[in-house]
């Protein structure tokens, strides 16, 4: 790692090559730091005479403009040196082994994005989820909607009824008229000073609207812009897109329904995709900030998403010289890998998918003759027995309640699931029991107006104890 000195204005310098932030001191001894990295470290004219420091630091960076804290504890002579870590930057500064300047790990913290200011202009799903991970992991998100009616997203029913509520908490709201010159103005002045600005509306909306990166980057050279689209460069950018039109576009309706029934999925996985590859070209732009102090464009698509989850269709294609059927005609990799009725009403899901798993399954279940088969030696040959072994295992867990199937599954230690619908999820034990259910107010006007319920959190934990994002504010009213 570079080192420099650096003399300037009564100023000992130490350089090392990595991302500049502002850092400040909260006891004065340290001033600007570099993210990750202990330098520039400054000295007063007292400290240089001296050519020591009485303190060491111990940094705890964060995104924006951290601190760190300082504590007594050794006194480092000057020349130092620097130590890298690869995963806190610098671990040490050291004069000799006696006295050294340590950097320890950060505390964790489920907010890590605190300080970073966001303008989200988006509606339905796309946009909404960026704006919703980048709030939930503390950032200052305010949802700009167009004035006077809002986001139409508001108002939607059906199957979109709860697509508002569901991606709009830990935000705020501000109503702007893009098409008048006093809402660009006001807008401009807000990009000026902001992080990120993301969109998801059609191709050339926010250009028409006098708001794109062209417009905004002169104004900021540090603004990340996160265009989320239906299509990343090429024939198709121009042409306007959904999540379920990707999904017929890309094979993925043909892969989830059966034979000739193409069908989507269940959720809107393209668009909550689409945002998250969203977010991840953010952080990424973020990190390259730190170090050349420039923003830049950059994007995500709805077609882009689609098509990279047909990677191992594809791959599969190439390797076996064979077209890919839907997956409920599919030939399996694994023997016992689908779904088993129980007594009564109740279905299981169950996944038996190594040769130990399978040696734990017939034990459980009193399975000696199927133990001893010479047939079913190992899973490649239980998978070419499958037209005999399914129908066997079929009919021997029909006739055991749901309850007890699922003891032994869990004794056995083998995959498995109830097959269960959403409303489920509202009294599942596991999420219950470490906050993976937030308590969010459903409400189209915004606030704690409306239904009281419980929605999934970010799948995401941090720390040794394991923290949660959680909800700082409902999803806002129209401002």
């Amino acid at each position: 790692m570079a080192l420099l000195k650096q003399q300037k204005t009564g100023l000992t310098r130490l350089f090392v090559a990595g991302s500049i932030g502002e850092y400040t001191s909260r006891r004065g001894v340290l001033g600007n730091c570099q993210r990750n990295h202990l330098g520039p470290v400054k000295l007063n004219r007292k400290q240089q005479s001296r050519r020591r420091v009485s303190r060491s630091a111990v940094l705890y960076p964060t995104y924006g403009w951290p601190s760190f804290t300082m504590r007594k504890t050794a006194r480092v002579s000057l020349p130092i040196r620097m130590k890298h870590n690869p995963t806190y930057g610098l671990n040490a500064v050291r004069a000799d082994p006696a006295h050294s300047l340590t950097l320890e790990p950060p505390p964790m913290s489920a907010t890590p994005l605190t300080g970073l200011k966001v303008l989200e202009l988006s509606h339905t799903v796309m946009g909404p989820t960026a704006g919703l991970v980048l709030a939930e992991l503390g950032a200052d998100v305010i949802k700009v909607e167009p004035a006077p009616k809002g986001d139409h997203t508001r108002g939607l029913g059906g199957f979109a009824a709860g697509f508002f509520a569901a991606f709009n908490r830990n935000k705020r709201s501000l109503a702007l008229d893009l098409k008048q010159h006093e809402g660009q103005r006001i807008f401009h002045k807000l990009a000026s000073s902001a992080d990120i600005v993301l969109e998801n509306y059609g191709p050339g909306t926010m250009e028409r609207l006098g708001c794109g990166y062209d417009v905004l980057a002169p104004l900021n050279s540090r603004l990340i812009y996160l265009a989320l689209k239906g299509y990343l460069a090429g024939p198709y950018e121009h042409r306007p897109a959904l999540d379920e039109v990707v999904q017929f576009q890309t094979g993925l309706a043909y892969m989830t329904g059966p034979p000739g029934k193409p069908i989507r999925a269940g959720a809107s996985i393209i668009d909550i995709m689409g945002a998250l590859f969203g977010v991840i070209a953010v952080q990424a732009a973020l990190r390259e900030r730190d170090t050349t102090g420039k923003g830049q464009r950059v994007s995500s698509a709805l077609f882009e998403s689609a098509a990279f989850l047909m990677s191992t269709h594809m791959a599969g294609i190439a390797i076996t010289g064979e077209d890919m059927p839907p997956m409920p005609a599919r030939k399996g990799a694994w023997a016992i890998y689908e779904v088993f009725p129980c007594a009564g009403e109740g279905q299981l899901f169950i996944g038996v998918t190594s040769d130990q798993q399978w040696t734990r399954f017939v034990e459980e279940f009193g399975l000696q003759e199927l133990a001893k088969d010479p047939r079913l030696a190992t899973n490649v040959m239980r998978r070419d027995e499958r037209t005999w072994l399914i129908p066997a295992l079929k009919e021997l867990i029909a006739r055991l309640p749901q309850a007890e199937v699922a003891k032994k599954l869990e004794r056995a230690n083998c995959s498995w699931a109830p097959v269960g619908q959403p409303k489920d999820l509202y009294e599942d034990a596991h999420l219950l029991a470490t906050g993976g259910l937030l308590d969010v107010f459903l409400s189209r006007a915004g606030g704690t107006d409306g239904i009281k319920t419980r929605l999934p959190a970010l799948p995401i934990e941090f720390g040794a104890d394991r923290q949660r994002p959680g909800v700082r504010r409902q999803s806002p009213r129209m401002g």
